[in-house]
């Protein structure tokens, strides 16, 4: 069979690398003008000659989309654009408006010119119309189904491409032409600001019921609003090359580097596999599931789909935890961390050319690794000026210790009750499971006396503040608390805003 190109998704310059790296043979990417997706990240004038010279290093084209409606104003300005993406190397332009198609064969002499879906090309006519103009390559509507394919491509010019997407989000609207979100945000979905309100939750207001809402919710029956799945194909693509289709399209330019890696990875491996007439190992079929997406179907291709009627939420079963930066003969990686895991938990590794695998997390090891989890905890604080330090039980110690050894000052434990002797001061909190009890000791901490407060991580915030109602009644004042980790989603910043909270690394998420 004759193979099609696979076209990934480049939302930014770390989307760009894992798309390449993990196997496409063309990226498409945007200026930060002119495109479908205002807010993918997209490629600056400095960003885009990069970008274009990394694809080109790896043997990887590059589709740039122009496939806005411009206005009249934007239209003045596309002609500079256009040229910007002729000098920067760009292989082709994937445009919508006849006028800039037009202005594009002036100003990117140099670019091939594809037609966008937002043409909604479903006929043979159309796409024939658009080659004899000048188009290389058509993205056919995403409403056609093979058969429809195969006709096309029966009565078009053997030169003509077709291209069509094979996986990613499919818009309420026809191919993507949506007027949902002008109307509702007033963000213009065929300019690139769409806000998705078909992916909004929604209640019901009867006219005769002005302020009562009903919701709108799914049982056994379903409902009937905003329900759409995300297409995926990657069991057909012996079918979608039969019918004709020389590149096959990833969507998700405003999605994460984790799924343009995973979804481009799991496509090439697949791809190859049915062009070298050889089964697909099912593990990459099981990779597309590991990516945040909503329940998959094929989308036209094999007919109406109908109407969905089950639950139409995302599904994200699993998240990044770290990126491997670089490995060692003896097998040690350096990871850069995206979210916590642990010793024991069970990890998924996968890489370019890896098939996927689990281990187990081993006892993770850094001879350097406290060393700079110290300095960095030091560096956050080298203005602050305190007496004391305090670091509560256990892993506060660890940290709490150095920094008082290194900065000559005494160093005062707080532990759970019943394990301090003499007499004791204590603070109870919640836990989300219970409460618990911290002490220290009475005399541990003079009236005016200057505390700076170590410990491991800042949660919720709970252990912080009872530690900060510790250090207070003994008459101490709280000049700082200072981390190396921060779960800031779970908002303990905001519990101790009075105070000043220093972390060496921040994770977004809970």
């Amino acid at each position: 069979m004759r193979k099609p190109e696979l076209l990934a998704p480049a939302g930014d310059m770390e989307k760009l690398k894992m798309a390449v790296l993990y196997g496409a043979d063309a990226v498409y990417l945007a200026g930060t003008s002119f495109g479908m997706r205002s807010f993918a990240g997209n490629f600056d004038d400095d960003e885009l000659p990069r970008a274009v010279a990394y694809a080109h290093a790896h043997g990887v084209r590059v589709h740039a989309t122009v496939n806005t409606m411009p206005r009249f104003d934007e239209a003045e300005r596309l002609p500079a654009h256009l040229e910007k993406l002729d000098a920067a190397g760009v292989d082709a332009l994937i445009l919508a408006d006849l006028g800039a198609f037009t202005l594009a064969g002036k100003y990117a002499p140099h670019c091939e010119r594809h037609i966008s879906t937002q043409q909604s090309i479903a006929n043979h006519v159309c796409a024939q119309a658009w080659y004899d103009l000048g188009a290389r390559r058509v993205v056919l509507a995403r409403e056609l189904s093979l058969n429809e394919i195969r006709e096309i491509r029966s009565r078009v010019s053997p030169e003509l491409e077709l291209e069509t997407f094979c996986h990613g989000a499919m818009c309420v609207s026809y191919s993507g032409r949506c007027l949902l979100s002008n109307y509702m945000t007033g963000r213009d979905s065929n300019r690139g600001a769409c806000a998705q309100p078909c992916r909004y939750q929604y209640a019901l207001m009867e006219e005769k019921r002005p302020g009562e809402y009903f919701p709108v919710f799914e049982d056994e029956k379903g409902t009937y609003i905003m329900n759409s799945r995300d297409m995926c194909m990657i069991d057909h693509l012996a079918e979608l090359a039969e019918a004709g289709v020389d590149c096959i399209k990833v969507e998700g330019r405003a999605k994460s580097a984790y799924y343009a890696a995973i979804i481009t990875g799991a496509y090439r491996h697949a791809l190859d596999a049915v062009a070298a007439g050889e089964p697909v190992d099912p593990v990459w079929r099981d990779e597309v599931e590991h990516v945040s997406h909503r329940r998959y179907s094929t989308g036209f291709f094999f007919g109406q789909p109908g109407q969905y009627t089950e639950s139409s939420r995302y599904i994200r079963d699993w998240q990044v935890c770290a990126i491997v930066t670089d490995c060692t003969p003896d097998g040690l990686a350096t990871l850069s961390l995206r979210n916590k895991f642990a010793a024991g938990d069970e990890v998924e590794i996968v890489g370019p050319d890896t098939r996927p695998f689990s281990v187990t997390v081993p006892v993770m090891q850094d001879a350097d690794g406290l060393h700079l989890a110290i300095d960095t905890m030091q560096e956050k604080i080298k203005d602050l000026d305190y007496d004391v330090v305090v670091g509560p039980e256990s892993r506060g110690f660890i940290f709490g210790t150095p920094i008082a050894y290194n900065n000559h000052k005494p160093f005062v434990l707080i532990r759970k009750k019943g394990k301090l002797p003499r007499e004791t001061v204590s603070a109870t909190y919640d836990l989300e499971y219970g409460s618990a009890t911290i002490e220290m000791h009475k005399d541990s901490i003079q009236p005016g006396q200057k505390v700076l407060i170590v410990d491991d991580l800042i949660a919720t915030g709970g252990t912080t503040e009872a530690m900060i109602r510790l250090i207070e009644s003994l008459g101490g004042e709280v000049a700082g608390v200072v981390v190396l980790i921060e779960l800031a989603g779970l908002k303990g910043r905001e519990r101790i805003s009075r105070y000043r909270l220093e972390s060496a690394i921040c994770y977004e998420g809970k």
